[in-house]
């Protein structure tokens, strides 16, 4: 498949047809096995076998022609074509082999009549072939044998055949209450047969619907649009889009169609120029998004070998090799060629929001968004009010003033107004003017800093600007990410549309819209000093994705040069630059690291240095993380935040200093000694003497008091093992506590009934009291689900699976391997660089071990049965994934309750966990030293002979 060039002209017509299929030389085939003669099954089976060699030789043709740089245009073209000679040649076959009429009635004669995509004359390579029987009166037998023969004969070739039998008047009917029957009807094209009866049809088509008006099926069209949009995510912006269906896909340019066909009797797009709907350069860009989205199409039929309409992550990656897309300057080719589509699905947005807008205001259909009390005025702000949307009065209002282009945004933002489709016309055709002088204008900068920080909705305006390609142009790193994609499972969306919706996130934030989800963030984004700060550090935290280098870093640098040109001082500057450099920090504290451990509080307080740093990145963090996608912010994420936030708080307050350990300690005993004053004194005691400091720094006193109660009751029961599940709200986790015997591997074998019980663990917190015995919990939620487990039968059978473990009843490789846990196949496109880091500065007390990989079923069991074969013991774990990427941190000592310092020790962890992340049989490499096998074979390719650096305009 190859790219194609803007100024490349586009080859939409089919060559050499006879070497696809040569109708006249099938006929004559056909002829001469019925003149052979032999019996009617014999005669079939010939006839079947001609039609086969033909459709095969025909399909390979097209084929070999969209391999050697054929666009998809050409391919839907020719594919319609020799279905078409096909559907003739059996059409033939039957009228004069099978039910000959040397003088058919008026009731007897039949139209063939192509409808939908094959209507149209477009079909892919899996589509489907839909046809309308056409007929004059009645169905009559005769014309009941043809119709059942032609349709058998299209099965029998394996044809999936969409068909109708109707009369004329049943048409026209049907058409006027289905506006799907219309719209198929609208396409309608003769295709063999009587042409009378089509012709009949086209007019009584024209004079029974079209030339009643169009509202009714532009409203229609728009709802329907609308409707699929929603089915398929609301944006076109998503990873992992339907080509077809997706906003900005094929289905938006035939819906464009289908309006301008019904309402201009138009069958080419070109002609809208005449009826001054389009420009010709808008005709250009609806020609080269049509033919780049059918070339894709067309491809990804040849790639799966099925009417596939979805650029799932397993494909993408063979379509941008297919395609040419090679990593360049930080970014993967995929990443490119999914730029290329996003960026095709902007334009087919830019063209069907132009022209559905324009049809609305010629029909003086009502505004979703009227604003009665308006109506009578008729500017604002020197900007014109027509069918309640913004204008100006001509094209130079922007050609003379290039602001302007900005300034309208910030209007229509201030009234809740939209911006009428004829000045967006006009903006899009002035964007050059946007150039150097503006984007260093005092005024332009104070306009575009109002319309991100403002208070009335910036999310929308920003979106429209972006649409309009504004944004972009008067911030050109901005425009570097516009469609920018992110190739992992993590991130939802593309760079800008992650920005504009964290900028609104951010923005509800503010409004108090997420005091439930964010109630902290909610609390301390109204104690920040600077606003524009906030906004404008949200803006630009991702500004850099996609360049060579960590987009931390690069961003900071950007953030230096943009900020001052906003009119920042230099002490704001600096905030935004720090805010952008250090945005991930507290996310990768919270979820990487202990924040029991007071090292990683104090480690984290020395990085923010100040109360207004750590408020705005708190706030900036959850933004971030909620703007990821649907699913992605969830309580444990929530509650560690806030955990982190508050901690570090106290730190930069003066509230809690490593001096002040001891006398939390005491506290923390003595608020237990409160709630339990009812046991006997001595029992208190001998509960209190079991736990180290470490132990009672780790909990609130509730815990505590649960745990208490718990090891009482084994304790007084001389129970070996005993299990408590108690679902935490405020993370949205169950949190299981295991009080047991201590030994080596218990981590391990824990973490493998639970891989084995369909739960994944968020996090770990290892506690060994004086007496000996481990008193471990464990944060867990459903694997495929998330969240807390649903039910007590649920909880009931993870306990179950624990005990048999502990007691050597299960052994959780074997059962693993029955359930024959795989990587996803999703999962498996990703490329996620193993890596091991090793820190001993994290902590005072212990050996910090980081797990980056990709992710799979029981990894985490797997990882431990490593560690506990290297003799550490686990004492507190972090456990987070990011799409496919997994990140697992271990906090471990050796076996006498040290850090490993031994450089050679330190070896072999390192090569043992990488083993494990390199393996696809995470069993073996952490129970053995065999070489990790190799990954599984690519699926197989579409070839292409000649391929084509890919457009560098669309980078």
């Amino acid at each position: 498949m190859q790219e194609l060039l803007p100024e490349e002209p586009f080859e939409t017509e089919v060559r050499n047809k006879r070497a696809i299929i040569d109708r006249r030389a099938l006929l004559g085939r056909i002829e001469d096995i019925v003149k052979e003669g032999g019996s009617d099954l014999d005669v079939r089976t010939h006839i079947l076998a001609a039609l086969r060699d033909a459709l095969e030789n025909g399909r390979s043709e097209v084929r070999r022609r969209f391999d050697e740089r054929a666009s998809g245009t050409v391919v839907v073209r020719s594919n319609c074509y020799l279905v078409d000679q096909l559907i003739r040649v059996v059409y033939d076959h039957v009228t004069t082999h099978l039910f000959p009429s040397a003088n058919p009635s008026t009731g007897e004669v039949l139209s063939l009549v192509a409808v939908g995509g094959y209507g149209r004359g477009e079909l892919a390579p899996q589509s489907d072939v839909d046809l309308l029987f056409l007929l004059p009166y009645k169905m009559t037998p005769r014309s009941e044998q043809v119709v059942e023969a032609i349709l058998y004969f299209l099965w029998d070739l394996n044809f999936k055949v969409g068909h109708a039998t109707r009369k004329v008047s049943e048409c026209i009917r049907q058409a006027k209450s289905d506006v799907t029957i219309c719209t198929s009807l609208l396409e309608a094209r003769w295709l063999w047969g009587d042409q009378s009866l089509y012709i009949e049809l086209r007019k009584r088509f024209q004079s029974d619907l079209q030339s009643q008006g169009g509202a009714k099926f532009i409203e229609a069209k728009l709802s329907e649009r609308d409707l699929r949009h929603k089915r398929n995510g609301g944006t076109r912006y998503s990873l992992e889009p339907n080509i077809k269906e997706s906003k900005g896909g094929l289905r938006d340019l035939h819906t464009l169609f289908w309006i301008a066909k019904f309402l201009y009797h138009v069958d080419d797009i070109a002609r809208l120029v005449d009826q001054k709907v389009f420009t010709r350069q808008e005709v250009r860009r609806f020609e080269k998004a049509q033919a780049f989205l059918w070339t894709l199409r067309c491809a990804l039929h040849y790639l799966t070998g099925r009417a596939e309409e979805r650029l799932t992550f397993d494909v993408q990656k063979s379509l941008a090799d297919w395609m040419g897309y090679t990593d360049h300057a930080g970014t993967q080719g995929v990443e490119r060629f999914m730029k290329h589509y996003f960026l095709i699905a902007k334009d087919v947005g830019d063209l069907t929001r132009i022209f559905c807008a324009t049809l609305e205001a010629e029909h003086n259909r009502r505004s979703r968004f009227r604003l009665p009390s308006l109506t009578r005025r008729r500017s604002f702000s020197g900007f014109r009010l027509e069918g309640e949307r913004l204008s100006v009065k001509d094209a130079s209002v922007f050609e003379n003033a290039p602001i302007e282009m900005l300034r309208i945004f910030a209007v229509a933002q201030k009234h809740d107004l939209d911006i009428h489709p004829k000045a967006l016309r006009w903006i899009t055709q002035n964007l050059k003017l946007i150039k150097k002088p503006l984007r260093e204008d005092p005024e332009a900068n104070k306009i575009f800093l109002q319309i991100l920080c403002a208070e009335e909705d910036p999310e929308t305006t920003l979106r429209r600007m972006n649409e309009a390609g504004v944004f972009g142009r008067f911030i050109p790193d901005f425009g570097r990410v516009v469609a920018q994609m992110q190739y992992n499972m993590y991130h939802h969306y593309t760079v800008d549309e992650h920005t504009i919706f964290a900028i609104g996130i951010l923005h509800d934030i503010e409004q108090g819209r997420l005091s439930e989800e964010a109630p902290i963030a909610t609390e301390v984004v109204h104690k920040v000093l600077s606003r524009r700060v906030l906004y404008v550090a949200v803006f630009l935290h991702d500004i850099a994705k996609g360049r060579p280098g960590d987009h931390s870093e690069v961003g900071a640098k950007v953030a230096r040069r943009i900020c001052p040109r906003l009119g920042f001082s230099a002490e704001e500057t600096e905030t935004v630059a720090w805010l952008v450099l250090y945005h991930l920090a507290m996310s990768d504290t919270a979820f990487k690291r202990d924040i029991d451990d007071p090292k990683t509080i104090q480690d984290f307080a020395a990085l923010v240095q100040s109360p207004e740093r750590l408020r705005l990145l708190l706030v900036l963090t959850v933004a971030d993380i909620r703007a990821v996608g649907p699913n992605v912010w969830n309580a444990w994420k929530a509650a560690l935040l806030r955990d982190l936030y508050w901690r570090t708080e106290e730190v930069l307050s003066g509230g809690i200093s490593s001096e002040g350990r001891a006398q939390r300690v005491e506290h923390a005993k003595e608020a237990l000694r409160v709630a339990i004053a009812d046991w006997p004194k001595k029992e208190v005691e001998a509960h209190i003497k079991r736990g180290y400091p470490s132990y009672w720094l780790s909990a609130d006193t509730e815990t505590h008091l649960r745990h208490a109660h718990l090891v009482r009751e084994a304790e007084r029961q001389k129970l070996p093992l005993m299990i408590d599940a108690h679902v935490d709200g405020y993370r949205d986790v169950t949190e299981v506590t295991i009080y047991t015997a201590d030994h080596p591997g218990l981590f391990s074998r824990i973490a493998g009934a639970m891989a084995v019980s369909g739960v994944s663990i968020e996090g770990a917190n290892i506690i060994t009291l004086a007496n000996g015995m481990a008193l471990d919990s464990f944060y867990v939620q459903d694997a495929a689900e998330g969240g807390a487990l649903d039910s007590d039968e649920r909880v009931a059978r993870l306990s179950a699976n624990i005990e048999k473990v502990l007691s050597g009843g299960m052994r959780p490789v074997q059962e693993l391997a029955r359930q024959r846990s795989t990587i996803p196949s999703r999962y498996r496109v990703f490329k996620v660089a193993p890596r091991v880091l090793i820190d001993n500065k994290a902590s005072a007390t212990h050996t910090v071990i980081e797990v980056n990989g990709r992710d799979r079923p029981a990894l985490l069991y797997y990882l431990t049965t490593a560690i506990t074969r290297l003799n550490l013991m686990i004492s507190t774990a972090r456990i987070a994934t990011y799409g496919a990427h997994a990140v697992d941190v271990f906090y471990v000592k050796d076996a006498l309750g040290s850090k490993i310092d031994n450089k050679a020790k330190l070896t072999r962890i390192r090569k043992k966990m990488l083993e494990v992340l390199e393996s696809t049989d995470c069993a073996a490499a952490a129970v053995s030293k065999q070489p990790a096998s190799k990954q599984p074979a690519a699926a197989k390719k579409p070839t292409r002979e000649t391929r084509r650096k890919p457009e560098t305009a669309a980078e």
